[in-house]
């Protein structure tokens, strides 16, 4: 978003005595800072964003904002707290710009779904997203300041690990349509009623949504299906298995594609997985509300590219392997295994991180993978940290370590051209560093 200097004080209710310029971008971080920038610090456990300052009217910043006392070297709005300004800019941002506003929240799939949307709705408008998964109560106002000023559209991710958060940055980003892919344990250590909770949470991104507002809705997951007595306007369903306003028939589900038919119309997309029929399912709900032919849509569909470290399929010395390493919970592990499942391959081999942030309930749910790892006849289960030793516990042929370093090296001992490896697991787990020991 084009704003001046004059607009930001305005926005925040303060007055601006110094020369107007426009602002070319905004940081919230020196290291990625140009010059231009309209600099905001914010304070975490750990920093204080005041602290480089300096640095960043160095660097070129045009101005900044500041809660606390502080000599700088260039022009500086003072205000109550940094982030409260960064949350308000954004809001005063979105009421003046005209465009739509298409909000995707999720327990697993989000980034994808919302990459999908936004490929789709590029082949008619000049549309424009969140940056990577900038989702929480930093990154959504960040990604909707950085919206191009001549953007129709803009497909938003809303994230979230506790009630509250979604209603609040809906608040903020206003959307008119709202896509909700799942409901699963992700985050369940903060929801002491389980799946209830965290559907309430989602559902608040639906009960935001204005009269005239839109709501997509996987008709395949009973929490989600159950969110369209959240609003009065118009729900679109989709699915594969239950009846759904887009349904996906005739499917088929092969190792490095999914093809499917919607009406008459064949998709063919180089992507893996009933998941991810289910992200582009819900991408042709939006594309059409947008008046795209369904051709064009399955067009942009076959041009589908794979996100990085989110179900990438590479070939290494006549070995498969799935890098699905970016994050995990329990639905997202099941769909991949499914991915392995169904990959041709001598043997098939799981490489499976501890899933973080599932509280009282990691135990069992690490049990279940480990018990659906089982059941889909996965060869080898390698399991890495802490409570994924209760998926090793669950599979007759798994061995559990301490670190994805010592995974790698498990690997280079066993793998064999011909076999097929999946690499999945939480952030945290860095099950990435298993992937990078087997190559090297």
């Amino acid at each position: 978003m084009n704003l001046t200097l004059h607009q930001i004080a305005e926005a925040l209710g303060r007055l601006w005595s110094a020369p107007d310029a426009q602002v070319r971008g905004w940081s919230t971080d020196t290291r990625t800072l140009t010059p231009g920038d309209f600099f905001i610090p914010l304070r975490g456990p750990n920093f204080d964003g005041h602290d480089h300052l300096a640095t960043a009217f160095a660097k070129g910043a045009i101005a900044a904002v500041v809660d606390r006392e502080i000599e700088a070297a260039g022009p500086v709005i003072r205000v109550s707290s940094t982030l409260e300004a960064l949350q308000t800019l954004a809001r005063w941002a979105r009421v003046h710009w005209n465009g739509d506003v298409i909000g995707v929240t999720g327990s697993a799939g989000k980034t994808t779904t919302k990459e999908i949307i936004a490929h789709f709705l590029s082949t008619e408008c000049k549309t424009g997203k969140t940056e990577g998964n900038f989702n929480n109560h930093v990154g959504l106002p960040l990604s909707i300041l950085r919206l191009p000023q001549d953007a129709q559209v803009a497909v938003l991710e809303l994230g979230m690990n506790h009630a509250g958060e979604i209603r609040d940055l809906a608040e903020i980003a206003k959307p008119r349509i709202a896509v909700v892919t799942n409901v699963g344990p992700a985050h369940i250590e903060n929801f002491s009623s389980g799946l209830e909770g965290i559907a309430a949470a989602k559902r608040e991104l639906v009960e935001a949504l204005p009269q005239d507002g839109m709501a997509v809705l996987n008709a395949d997951d009973p929490y989600v299906a159950a969110m369209q007595t959240a609003h009065t306007g118009k729900t679109i369903t989709y699915g594969i298995v239950s009846n759904a306003t887009v349904q996906a028939r005739d499917l088929q589900l092969v190792d490095n594609y999914v093809e499917f038919c919607v009406e008459n119309v064949r998709f063919h997309s180089p992507v893996a997985g009933r998941h991810n029929v289910l992200n582009i399912l819900s991408a042709i709900a939006v594309g059409r509300e947008y008046g795209i032919a369904l051709p064009k849509l399955a067009e942009a569909a076959a041009g589908l590219a794979v996100l990085k470290m989110r179900g990438e399929r590479k070939l290494h010395n006549g070995v498969t392997i799935w890098d699905d390493c970016y994050n995990a919970n329990p639905d997202a592990m099941r769909a991949m295994l499914d991915v392995l499942k169904d990959t041709a391959a001598t043997r098939r081999i799981a490489v499976l991180g501890e899933m973080r942030e599932l509280g009282a309930w990691s135990e069992k749910l690490h049990a279940d993978v480990g018990r659906y790892a089982a059941s889909t006849h996965i060869d080898f289960l390698i399991a890495i940290h802490g409570d994924a030793q209760y998926m090793a516990a669950q599979h007759s042929s798994a061995q559990f370590v301490d670190d994805p370093e010592t995974a790698g090296d498990l690997l280079k001992r066993m793998v064999r051209p011909g076999d097929a490896i999946l690499f999945k697991g939480s952030r945290g787990t860095h099950v990435e560093k298993a992937l990078e020991r087997y190559l090297a």
